[in-house]
């Protein structure tokens, strides 16, 4: 269902819509009186002597035309916690029908500096839908009533939330489209229309890219009728001309594994084999839409991974962008050539602060973390360290995962300068991010973060509903604003 979501100055203590109220951990009603009526406020207290007060939120059926919540906020509680709650209080009142509700700001009694922002943020974000291939969709909206003296918080947070929302939405748009409508030829196309928000897209076509010396990534997309493009989009929000912070993704639109072929239950999910790119777009739009006052460019790579009688073979040479030669053992091992062409070209033409890049890039991490965490590789312990924080702040977790030489070694290869799978087994995603370590050539801080586990879910999450999650949107926003901002 759709949101609405409306300020208001005025508050009646007989509300006569659905009221939503604030208290403590224990329930106390003390402050209760001062918001709904004495009648009210005695069915309550008689009903709280059975309730599970462990519970977050409790729903009381006043009539059958109004309802009470109380959303109980713990003293221990973080930004992210108040999120959700909002996405809780989302799941309780998506009934599928046309309901308001007013939230009474007044009962906010949390220090939590912005406090109703971070609660409608959840609550938002909770409400995605993507139902664009539905006959029969759905209609409803819910509408959110924001009354009370603390509704008012600045335009900037306003703004900013409103742009994180949109980034986010944006990514799971990209990443639920199915491969037969966002290949990358209309992938390229679509980032083309983000000019209207500010940015300065860049985008290199196949033409282009041979005359530049990406064989790395057009290797892999020669299979499929689809062109091969390498898109830049850059934001430039600072005064000065600072080294911009630089973010890459793997755009692989669909993957079907190549000669190397994938067994079809893994090859219906790889839709979503382009989130890291989408990650992107969305963080470049989000930074965008809230005049980030920083310099950022994304750099997406958008090929398809097909097999055809043009498709790459294994045992095929190429020598990609930075001069290295590669020998292909894997044609399923796709997105690291991608992003090897892709990071060079990013760190030689901007030579940004640092490179972070984001990639549904292995299964192992998937076995490794499962869900919960997205594995981060890097050279630079600082940058490491600055994800680790806002991951945890945003709750879009990661977990630092090791970079050693007699990993490196595991991907030498007898007839190029490397090839692009480990030749003993084990350790695919340490030895997948070095790989792309050989590719960036001058010392540039670096993270590679594989968010394979962390890009889709079929269950959902606290803050998504399943499907696309738009993981890395908020994660690498959080890192510019604390850090770079």
């Amino acid at each position: 269902m759709t949101v609405q979501i409306n300020y208001k100055t005025n508050i009646l203590k007989k509300t006569p819509t659905n009221l939503i109220v604030f208290v403590d951990e224990k329930y106390s009603t003390k402050s209760l009186k001062n918001h709904i009526s004495n009648q009210e406020n005695s069915y309550i207290n008689d009903l709280l002597k059975t309730c599970d007060v462990k519970k977050n939120l409790l729903v009381f059926e006043i009539s059958s035309k109004k309802k009470i919540i109380l959303v109980s906020v713990k003293k221990d509680f973080q930004e992210s916690d108040i999120e959700n709650l909002g996405a809780e209080l989302y799941g309780s009142i998506n009934n599928g029908k046309k309901t308001n509700y007013s939230v009474n700001t007044d009962s906010i009694s949390s220090k939590i500096d912005n406090f109703l922002g971070h609660f409608l943020h959840g609550l938002k974000l909770k409400s995605y839908i993507f139902d664009k291939y539905k006959t029969k969709k759905v209609t409803g909206q819910i509408t959110i009533n924001v009354i009370g003296n603390k509704n008012k918080f600045t335009t900037y947070n306003k703004l900013k939330f409103k742009a994180l929302e949109e980034g986010t939405f944006y990514t799971r748009d990209l990443v639920s489209e199915p491969g037969n409508v966002l290949h990358p030829d209309e992938y390229a196309k679509r980032l083309n229309s983000l000019k209207k928000n500010g940015l300065k897209i860049n985008i290199y076509d196949e033409k282009k890219l041979k005359k530049l010396g990406m064989n790395a990534l057009l290797g892999v997309g020669q299979g499929s009728i689809r062109g091969s493009y390498l898109v830049t989009i850059e934001w430039n929000g600072a005064k000065s001309n600072s080294k911009p912070l630089a973010f890459v993704g793997k755009g692989v639109c669909f993957d079907t594994g190549g000669y190397s072929l994938k067994p079809a239950k893994f090859m219906e999910d790889m839709t979503y084999d382009m989130a890291g790119s989408a990650a992107v777009v969305g963080l470049m739009k989000s930074l965008a839409m809230r005049k980030a006052k920083i310099n950022a460019v994304g750099v997406v790579g958008l090929v398809e991974n097909m097999v055809s009688g043009n498709a790459q073979r294994p045992g095929d040479i190429v020598k990609s962008y930075s001069g290295k030669t590669i020998e292909i053992l894997n044609t399923d091992a796709e997105g690291r050539l991608v992003l090897a062409d892709a990071l060079t070209f990013t760190e030689k033409k901007f030579q940004p602060k640092f490179i972070i890049d984001l990639a549904t890039l292995t299964g192992a991490i998937i076995v490794s973390l499962g869900s919960e965490y997205a594995g981060l590789f890097s050279n630079n312990d600082k940058l490491s360290k600055q994800l680790l924080d806002a991951g945890e702040k945003v709750k879009e977790k990661l977990w630092r995962m090791p970079l050693h030489k007699n990993f490196d070694k595991l991907i030498n290869s007898k007839n190029a300068d490397m090839q692009n799978i480990n030749y003993v087994g084990g350790a695919g995603s340490t030895t997948a991010a070095q790989f792309l370590q050989r590719f960036i050539l001058n010392k540039t801080p670096w993270a590679h973060l594989d968010i394979a586990g962390m890009a889709f879910s079929k269950y959902g999450g606290a803050l998504n509903s399943g499907g696309a999650t738009g993981y890395g949107v908020r994660l690498l926003n959080q890192l510019i604003e604390d850090n770079y901002e």
